[in-house]
């Protein structure tokens, strides 16, 4: 298989729909971050890291969010100021999810 042929790695990152704006962007630049330290030592954050570093940043419903932490590897964000709620997951970077992803809406 050549470099184009070659699976993108890309991290997801799934904000729950209740979540308002300012405190989803919030979530999304830490989910980010805490993606990549718990991963950070293993090859597919090393291939990703090499770039482009794709990401996908979806927002969720209820039964989306609880049916996407059956994923593996991933990261639960909480939020202390809405009393802890669960925000955001992040996924480790990969090229293969499960089907239900390509179907989340791209956050706008």
């Amino acid at each position: 298989m050549n470099d184009a042929q070659q699976p993108k790695l890309r991290m997801y990152i799934l904000i729950h729909e209740s979540v308002p704006t300012g405190f989803a962007v919030l979530a999304a630049a830490h989910a980010s971050l805490a993606a990549y330290l718990k991963f950070a030592d293993t090859p597919e954050v090393k291939e990703w890291l090499s770039g482009p570093f794709y990401k996908a940043v979806c927002r969720v419903t209820d039964e989306e969010f609880a049916k996407a932490k059956e994923t593996a590897d991933h990261v639960v964000l909480t939020e202390s100021a809405l009393d802890g709620q669960e925000v955001a997951l992040a996924f480790k970077p990969r090229a293969e999810y499960p089907k239900a992803f390509r179907f989340f809406k791209l956050f706008k």
